[in-house]
């Protein structure tokens, strides 16, 4: 409990993301460690040291949470899905409530339009359906529309909800019945602290969850730069299958899902065509089939491994900053300009994160602060 306490004040402190959390715990082996080392890694980084989360604001946090009968997932526990601790930015913490095991089972994703056609929820719900009684776990986000049809249509026994808000918090309002059920019956999931209320930044980490549980993405109905299409995109990103269902040129809301069988999305028109391409799904479902020889002993995966702790002279560390701008640039091209090993430039990078003086972007691009 105690480590669990620091973990969670680590991820809930200024300036420190899922990327810059997985460093800490790789370089010094523990949250505890990592929050005492804070100041000192922000004063090389040239700028002061983030407000760390207060002791009594995080113990409020889990107080909450128990007495709203969910529980805390970390980054590193057993049971922590396998396929989205893959992710470079998985959630160091979730809450949930409900079951854990429907994420050991196939999981498939069915995003979509809010503003969806009739047409176009029934087929979701019909689709959810015919997956869930092949033992599909089925993950959406619990919006209006697309969402709202496959939650529907899995509710019964294999329905993973994964929400932008907190986890006692309902939204849209009028799917609290529905919400109350998944926690119930299914898994609901939530990455924010309770009593948070959904603002539009929190949707795209929503969504880069909803892709990393699965090993499929379906898109139903998705107009151009929709979330739905951000969905899938981090899909492909993460090396999952994309799959979306055709519809009529005419219609804004299927241009999303054209495009996307354009590019090289595999078609899919009913159940058969998912559960015949899941036949050729990668078989590591999460919590199933985990290499546990890559587990540390303090049951941390392997990418909460100690990194080689090499220290960084000031010149080489200015030298390398001087390479950053305001244009994002990837961390790989980083590493071949500035001559400097993997582990140094991570470790430049986290002191700058720590300073303030640095942004993290999609695809492990990074900028100076605009």
């Amino acid at each position: 409990m105690e480590d669990n306490f620091d973990r969670l004040r680590l991820i809930r402190s200024a300036n420190i993301g899922p990327v810059s959390y997985v460093q800490l715990i790789r370089r010094y082996g523990s949250a505890a460690k990592a929050l005492e080392m804070i100041p000192e890694l922000a004063d090389r980084g040239g700028g002061r040291a983030p407000r760390l989360s207060d002791s009594a604001v995080v113990q409020r946090e889990m107080d909450e949470t128990r007495k709203l009968g969910a529980q805390y997932l970390f980054l590193g526990d057993p049971d922590y899905p396998y396929l989205l601790a893959e992710l470079s930015n998985a959630p160091p913490a979730l809450i949930y409530r409900g079951s854990l095991s429907l994420l050991s089972h196939p999981t498939v994703a069915i995003v979509g339009a809010r503003n969806a056609s009739a047409a176009a929820c029934r087929f979701a719900r019909d689709l959810a359906n015919s997956l869930m009684t092949q033992g599909i776990s089925v993950v959406s986000g619990l919006a209006r529309g697309i969402d709202t049809a496959a939650h529907q249509g899995s509710v019964n026994k294999s329905a993973v909800a994964v929400i932008a808000g907190g986890i006692d918090i309902c939204y849209p309002p009028e799917n609290e019945k529905l919400q109350t059920q998944i926690a119930q019956d299914g898994l609901l999931l939530a990455e924010q602290p309770p009593g948070t209320e959904p603002k539009a930044r929190h949707f795209p980490y929503r969504n880069r969850i909803i892709a990393g549980l699965s090993q499929g993405t379906i898109v139903v109905e998705a107009a151009p730069r929709s979330g739905s299409l951000i969905t899938a995109r981090l899909a492909a990103e993460a090396g999952r299958h994309v799959m979306a269902v055709p519809g009529s040129p005419l219609d804004p809301r299927s241009r999303g899902c054209n495009g996307l069988i354009r590019e090289g999305a595999t078609l899919i028109q009913s159940p058969d065509d998912v559960l015949e391409l899941i036949r050729h799904f990668d078989d590591r479902t999460a919590g199933a089939n985990i290499p546990y020889d890559l587990l540390e002993s303090q049951d941390d995966q392997s990418k909460l491994r100690e990194a080689p702790n090499e220290e960084v002279d000031d010149a080489a560390r200015q030298a390398f900053t001087n390479l950053l701008g305001m244009t994002p640039v990837s961390v790989d091209e980083l590493i071949r300009q500035s001559g400097l090993s993997a582990a140094s430039v991570q470790m430049i990078l986290l002191e700058l994160e720590l300073a303030g003086r640095l942004t993290r972007h999609a695809g492990a691009r990074v900028s100076l602060p605009s």
